[in-house]
């Protein structure tokens, strides 16, 4: 997930998912990449303390088995021509098109609508204390919102905490972090949807993720957060549509391993289970947001995970399955619940001819590259695969352009230089494909 860092360009760091060796994208920083030392305390959803992560004891397996994948309740699938050929979204997240000056967001956001893109996802970083987002901050996604309107694409905004240390603990943090998020909604009327926070499950931006019995302490806050922040916004912006989650598709559900976090089957059944305990007669989104990146690029997006609590694209079933088990007979819905894929990519391998555009990395996912051919079957594997799953409503590419750190992520269609991939034009007639009821055909 994508930061505003200095200057307004994304830098995004790579760290793994679920304290095993496998990397994937996650959020950049004004400061330096890499996972942040775990904390060693912190706050449940009502504010009481919870101890430190020393000591815990085993969750029970029912929080972290697999779920039985079924599609005995999933509508069916749309057909060619169907009106979801044009409402299905298609966007970019990339913070480096949240430019300072108007001319230049402008450019990158029209590079950004050419390539196949039809919205634009920037995020906004909430700092302790803050209730209102700064000028600079603001000017960009404002230059970038203008920019958006003209090409006819929306907008969409994550409003995150950023590392672990920034954690909204405490029930004060959380409503400030509400009241940022609101105040952000009512200073750019066009934005469309707000992600609240980053990767939830994963102690890199949040902690603690266990308390001292090896309770799921990070649900319960983010669940406390998420209600929070949908209130706010509903009430500045009702029609800004809150989109809860936006979890890692990997996690180890181990207190006691060396990178606490949680899979994204442990975490949305631990949602459900707090939402339930609150008493709250409301919802908490209006869509639900995932990041289902495989573990490495080579690996296509095709393929599932039906015995693992891991949740990718290919997972469809088990994920709406999830969604079910977890809300069903609450005032927040479940399996009928929108899906958007906030956050997919796949890294290309960076030519010689122009590695000079980039600075030299040490992070071994940057050599994990696929090549541009197959970035674009891959993407376009990707679309059909969202396309066809009936409550999914789009998916958004990391990014638009490579990051020129090769630390960080080089997944866009455009390398750092600004000259495109030869995959461009694949993801461009894939999209075409798509607003034509050309695609293959979904199964039934």
């Amino acid at each position: 997930m994508a930061v505003l860092a200095a200057g307004g360009a994304l830098a995004a760091v790579i760290v793994s998912s679920g304290g095993g060796g496998n990397a994937q994208p996650a959020a950049s920083s004004t400061g330096p990449g890499g996972s942040t030392a775990p904390s060693t305390g912190g706050t449940t959803s009502n504010g009481t303390t919870t101890g430190a992560t020393t000591g815990v004891t085993t969750p029970t397996t029912a929080t972290t088995s697999p779920v039985p994948a079924t599609t005995s309740k999933i509508p069916p699938p749309p057909s060619p021509h169907s009106a979801r050929t044009k409402v299905f979204t298609v966007g970019t997240v990339d913070d480096s098109l949240a430019q300072q000056d108007p001319t230049s967001a402008r450019r990158l956001v029209y590079i950004s609508h050419r390539a196949g893109f039809d919205a634009v996802v920037l995020s906004a970083l909430w700092k302790r204390g803050q209730t209102r987002p700064a000028g600079a901050t603001l000017r960009g996604i404002r230059n970038v919102a203008a920019a958006a309107r003209a090409d006819h694409m929306r907008l969409f905004l994550v409003v995150w905490n950023g590392y672990a240390e920034n954690t909204p603990r405490s029930g004060t943090d959380r409503a400030r972090f509400a009241t940022f998020a609101a105040a952000l909604a009512k200073a750019v009327p066009s934005v469309h949807g707000i992600v609240v926070g980053n990767e939830p499950n994963l102690n890199t931006f949040w902690m603690p993720q266990f308390g001292r019995d090896g309770r799921d302490v990070a649900a319960a806050g983010y669940e406390d957060l998420l209600a929070r922040s949908y209130d706010a916004i509903k009430d500045a912006a009702p029609g800004v549509e809150v989109i809860g989650l936006g979890l890692s598709p990997h996690g180890a559900d181990r207190p006691r391993g060396v990178r606490p976090t949680h899979s994204p089957t442990a975490f949305i059944r631990d949602v459900g289970r707090d939402y339930r305990a609150s008493g709250r007669r409301a919802p908490l989104m209006d869509a639900f947001a995932i990041h289902p990146y495989m573990l490495s690029s080579k690996i296509p997006p095709t393929v599932p995970h039906p015995k693992t609590t891991e949740i990718t694209l290919a997972d469809y079933p088990k994920l709406v399955t999830l969604l079910d088990e977890a809300f069903r007979g609450t005032h927040q819905r479940g399996r009928t619940l929108p899906i958007i894929y906030t956050e997919f990519g796949v890294q290309t391998v960076v030519p010689d001819q122009k590695m000079s555009a980039y600075q030299t990395g040490t992070t071994p996912n940057a050599e994990e590259g696929v090549s541009a051919a197959t970035q674009a079957a891959y993407y376009r594997k990707a679309l059909e695969l969202a396309y066809c799953q009936p409550t999914v409503r789009g998916l958004f590419i990391f990014h638009t352009f490579d990051e020129s750190n090769l630390n960080g992520w080089q997944s866009g269609l455009y390398y750092a230089d600004g000259t495109a991939k030869p995959s461009v034009r694949g993801f461009r007639r894939a999209v075409g494909d798509l607003r034509g009821g050309k695609l293959p055909t979904c199964p039934r």
